[in-house]
């Protein structure tokens, strides 16, 4: 199991590096200005709704009874359960696509109400939801090949496949956009081409599997029905840190120009270690803790959720800690060029840091849900999904209505640290969800492993703070200046914290992966 994260979080590495040159190059060409914010807005519907029709609910519902197929019925069987599923996903895709292009008008005053003030950026975001949303169809089916191949535990080619999305835009950043009235229409176009891209890329690997057959209606196949009970309550549980991200999209819309912006390249910033190794290891426990349920072995079962609990919190909080304090350094190196000024960086280093509260919180739901889902249970995943959001929505106001009022000049650090905070509540309601059902039990030795954790990450943020230096020494020297700087930031905080979890008698051998 650990060699599979190593596999998945290393493709998911080079996903998260061409996105972040595709980010460099938004940031150069587009800045954080009225454009980009419409393309963040025409580029998250779509995407948000990939969240519940692709790798999201759609999933989480299908990787378990899939794997149960695949482990108890015949080749013919699985072969039929992957033809009904696509064929009965692909028709539903094609409706909501199509009442979604005819609907862009409505979706974007819904989503963004804020650009009905600018008639010419609610134009634009119109014109770009028209190009993107079609991108659900294609990276939904793409994410339903994605479940077949790793349920086969062939993991590489999904965690591949996002790359070809970045080079897409990124061709379209280039390329496309010079040629549009709108440069930035040039990203739209782009993002259809990669959901075309994407599939197609998937489609031969499920052909040398086998399992490629002609989509059918599968309305009344019983595998299908049972994906569709576990799918929808599912189809709000699992979204909500993305429900989450459309709310405060929705309020920064009413906040001043640019606001969109900074929380979409905070959000890229936090993607990136949650990513490459948070959603990495969910990706891959999924269908183990699904197998060992199926069998019975829940002594198994919570020995892996225990492994990966230990796992994440090694990686993801140091990470969360280098972000609060690296902010600045890492916005300026990356994203300040071109259209990206001195004050953008500024501005969403305060989402950054907030955003880096929650980062824990967002990984530890990576881990907990798929305990949920593994055992076929949706419901409550769902139950506290609403309770997340419903204090998300409560603390966006509680905290964003006074920093307007007093005049803060950065608003939009309270939507992602509300975002943030609903997060870790998130977590912690499932986490408590699993122990009072005996599901989970923690394994000896949490309490000196938390200690560890602690002091080294605590010597880690003395150590960047003092390497790291000022704000305004970032924001004022020359690009070489700061990747040599960040570079030995990256370095020392890195030595500190596993030379702080060496003399603290923390050993490798003391995560050791279920079999």
């Amino acid at each position: 199991m650990l060699r599979s994260t190593y596999v998945v979080g290393g493709m998911t590495l080079v996903s998260r590096v061409t996105g972040f040159v595709r980010d460099i190059v938004f940031a150069r060409a587009f800045g954080a200005g009225m454009g980009m914010d419409a393309f963040v807005i025409a580029f998250q519907i779509p995407n948000f709704l990939r969240r519940l029709f692709g790798e999201g609910a759609f999933s989480q519902a299908f990787v378990p009874v899939f794997s149960e197929y695949h482990s108890e019925r015949s080749r013919a069987d699985v072969r039929e359960l992957a033809a009904h599923v696509a064929g009965t996903l692909g028709v539903v895709l094609f409706v909501i696509t199509l009442v979604g292009v005819i609907a862009s008008p409505l979706l974007i005053l819904l989503f963004s109400a804020g650009f009905a003030d600018n008639a010419e950026q609610y134009g634009l975001a119109v014109a770009m939801l028209r190009l993107t949303f079609p991108y659900l169809f294609f990276i939904s089916l793409t994410a339903l090949a994605a479940g077949v191949l790793n349920t086969l535990g062939r993991f590489a080619v999904p965690a591949f496949t996002p790359v070809l999305l970045n080079i897409c835009l990124i061709a379209g950043a280039l390329l496309l956009a010079p040629q549009m009235e709108h440069p930035v229409m040039g990203l739209a176009v782009a993002v259809f081409l990669a959901g075309v891209v994407q599939l197609g890329f998937q489609i031969p690997f499920l052909a040398r599997a086998g399992l490629l057959a002609a989509p059918r209606w599968g309305g009344q196949h019983e595998g299908v029905k049972r994906i569709l009970i576990l799918m929808l309550p599912a189809i709000f549980g699992s979204s909500v840190a993305q429900l989450n991200l459309l709310i405060d999209r929705h309020i920064a819309s009413w906040l001043q120009t640019g606001s969109i912006s900074w929380l979409y390249y905070s959000d890229r910033l936090m993607e990136f270690p949650l990513g490459v190794f948070g959603i990495a290891l969910a990706t891959v426990i999924l269908p183990g803790l699904s197998k060992r349920y199926a069998r019975n072995e829940m002594a198994l079962f919570s020995a892996t959720l225990d492994w990966s609990l230990r796992l994440m919190l090694l990686i993801m909080v140091p990470a969360a800690v280098a972000l609060l304090m690296l902010a600045g350094p890492i916005l300026s190196t990356l994203f300040q060029h071109g259209d990206f000024n001195a004050h953008d960086t500024r501005m969403a280093s305060f989402s950054v840091m907030a955003y880096s509260v929650g980062l824990l919180g967002f990984a530890l739901v990576k881990i907990l849900a798929p305990a949920y889902f593994s055992r076929q249970d949706t419901r409550t995943p769902v139950r506290v999904g609403v309770i997340a959001m419903i204090v998300n929505i409560v603390l966006n106001f509680a905290i964003v209505v006074p920093m307007v009022m007093s005049g803060f000049v950065a608003p939009h650090m309270g939507l992602a640290l509300a975002t943030g905070l609903a997060a870790l509540l998130n977590a912690g309601l499932l986490y408590r969800g699993l122990r009072k059902l005996a599901v989970y039990t923690p394994e000896e030795g949490w309490g000196v492993l938390l200690l560890r954790y602690g002091v080294a990450n605590l010597i880690m943020a003395i150590v960047l703070y003092f390497v790291a230096g000022s704000f305004t020494w970032w924001v004022e020297v020359d690009w070489f200046e700061r990747v040599a700087r960040l570079t030995q930031c990256i370095v020392a905080g890195a030595v500190a914290y596993f030379l702080a979890l060496a003399l603290s008698g923390f050993r490798p051998t003391q995560l050791r992966a279920t079999k």
